[in-house]
């Protein structure tokens, strides 16, 4: 059965010229996009920077926000020592050093330009 298939001869055709031409061109171009797609190993391409360029960004928003929230935490609790007024300066120093690390959180990242006084 498998022999009526194939036809009556049971040979296998060969492709044509043309078939056989494209296919050597086709493998050829595969074989030179293998070669332009792969990078030099020597090479330190604009991915490289842009990675490490984003993490610093990161790394400096979030330092601007950690450190504006220390800042106010630390003046609360020196004041609340100092005038004994116990948690009402951590309380509003805390919410004021959060604002304080947003928006230069914000001017880091460009959302919000710098007032300058002389404008």
């Amino acid at each position: 059965m498998a022999d009526d298939a194939r036809g009556k001869t049971g040979e296998r055709k060969e492709p044509p010229d043309d078939e056989a031409a494209l296919s050597a061109r086709l493998q050829r171009l595969g074989d030179r996009l293998a070669t332009a797609n792969r990078p030099s190993e020597n090479d330190t391409g604009p991915r490289q920077t842009a990675d490490h360029s984003a993490m610093a960004r990161g790394f400096r928003l979030s330092t601007e926000l950690v450190a504006g929230v220390v800042v106010g935490a630390l003046i609360g609790w020196l004041l609340d020592r100092w005038l004994g007024v116990s948690p009402w300066g951590m309380i509003v120093f805390l919410l004021l050093g959060f604002a304080a690390g947003v928006l230069n959180v914000m001017r880091a990242a460009g959302v919000v330009r710098d007032r300058n006084l002389t404008d």
